[in-house]
């Protein structure tokens, strides 16, 4: 992943925002929101950033207000990409410790947790990073949903594994995933009868827009509210 767009308007962490705590689930320290007897889960796979992003767990406050567990682990353990500044910071060394494989094994256990505790039904999203680690886990019938947001590196044989209902919402400026290849990834969802699929290109955007916006730019948050909207909507409508 040497893009630079990937890194761009990092956000300032802090594990101290949002209305629920931090637990450990599967092995891994987790952000837990919303009724913890609701049968219902949504698990939030982060971008590079890691789980501590303010947007983020604001965005898994607002899912839960649905009425939806929600959950979103440290895959990284601790060691988010925020360090991109350091002089001796190695991005190569970082992804080999974080690599989308690893992710989703981890998110496996994460989804075995939740149905030991009585979780019945469980949709995913996943964020540039977590897109990459949430078509991996969308090959499985471990969830129940998924929904991508201007993913990292996908490929056609990954959406082709696919074997949920899934929604892919990308930017219009994005060179990790343009919308020409996401558009194609929509028509060979699309000839697959058996689950449905979506996918949306959001004008006037650029990569990473649902959770690195600015508060303070009113069209930015209305661009990441819709997102927002249409991912909370797919889930509603298959997380049952």
């Amino acid at each position: 992943m040497s893009s630079s767009q990937c890194f761009e308007n990092p956000p300032t962490l802090s594990s101290a925002c949002g209305a629920g705590t931090v637990q450990e689930l599967g092995g891994l320290q987790t952000y837990v929101t919303g009724a913890p007897d609701s049968k219902l889960a949504i698990l939030l796979i982060s971008d590079v950033f890691g789980y501590e992003a303010p947007n983020l767990r604001k965005l898994a406050d607002k899912v839960a207000a649905a009425g939806f567990l929600v959950v979103v682990p440290d895959f990284f353990f601790g060691d988010p990409i925020i360090k991109l500044d350091e002089p001796h910071f190695d991005l190569d060394s970082w992804l080999k410790a974080h690599s989308p494989d690893k992710g989703c094994e981890d998110a496996k256990l994460v989804l075995a947790a939740l149905k030991s505790k009585g979780v019945s039904a469980v949709g995913a999203a996943g964020f540039c990073w977590g897109g990459m680690v949430l078509v991996k886990l969308a090959s499985s019938t471990d969830i129940q949903a998924a929904v991508v947001l201007h993913p990292g590196w996908i490929t056609e044989d990954e959406i082709d594994g696919v074997k949920v209902p899934i929604a892919i919402l990308g930017a219009e400026i994005d060179h990790i995933s343009p919308p020409e290849q996401l558009k194609k990834f929509g028509e060979k969802l699309s000839v697959k009868s058996e689950f449905n699929s979506f996918v949306k290109i959001f004008p006037g955007v650029a990569h990473g827009w649902t959770v690195r916006y600015s508060a303070e730019d009113e069209s930015a948050v209305k661009s990441a509210e819709e997102a927002h909207l249409d991912m909370l909507n797919w889930f509603t409508k298959y997380v049952k």
